[in-house]
């Protein structure tokens, strides 16, 4: 049984305590060839959209924007032997039962928004770190103009783009974040009605 079933199937009734749990379990794997773990970079990426006064639904996918990482068995270095883990669409499926569009869409998207500016904005792919560059070359690279339109008219692809941000930021050694427990709040917020 998949990672992510068990999840669905045993917490289906609590997200937010599957989250937590998977983070725990799961968070303090290496996030690829980066400088930090899993947990800590989406403590960072949340804590940046603190900072910035986002939405309990834009801090929330910026703490799972990632989670689609913690939901597969392949190995940390498996970008290097050429699988990309389509990791934004294993997010996206594990959150959209639960959460709205405020929060799935910008997860879904945040590959996207990284093709996006390498195609419009200059220097940008210049600054990404070496291992999302190598991630970059799997997902598709920079995206064609046709692809640009199509991005620019989903509703969320701002947010993605702010989200991209903060996920490029994230990867500060050391760093010290408020905990997972300062987060729930604002995943609970963001939770679709029952």
């Amino acid at each position: 049984m998949s990672v992510a079933r068990e999840y669905l199937d045993g917490n289906a009734a609590d997200i937010v305590t599957a989250i937590r749990t998977l983070f725990q379990e799961r968070g303090s794997s290496q996030y690829g060839f980066e400088a930090v773990t899993q947990l800590e970079h989406a403590l960072q990426s949340a804590t940046l959209g603190l900072e910035q006064n986002a939405s309990s639904e834009l801090i929330s996918a910026a703490l799972l924007h990632d989670v689609g990482h913690l939901l597969h068995d392949l190995p940390d270095d498996a970008p290097e032997q050429g699988i990309d883990d389509h990791h934004e669409n294993v997010g996206f499926h594990f959150l959209k039962t639960h959460f709205g569009p405020e929060t799935y869409e910008p997860v879904r998207l945040h590959v996207a928004a990284k093709r996006y500016l390498c195609a419009t904005r200059e220097g940008y792919h210049d600054q990404l770190s070496e291992p999302s560059q190598v991630s970059l070359r799997l997902q598709g690279g920079p995206m064609s103009d046709a692809e640009v339109k199509e991005f620019e008219a989903n509703p969320h692809y701002e947010a993605a783009i702010e989200l991209r941000i903060w996920d490029d930021t994230a990867k500060v050694p050391n760093l010290v974040t408020p905990g997972l427990d300062q987060f729930e709040a604002h995943l609970r917020q963001s939770l679709r009605p029952a």
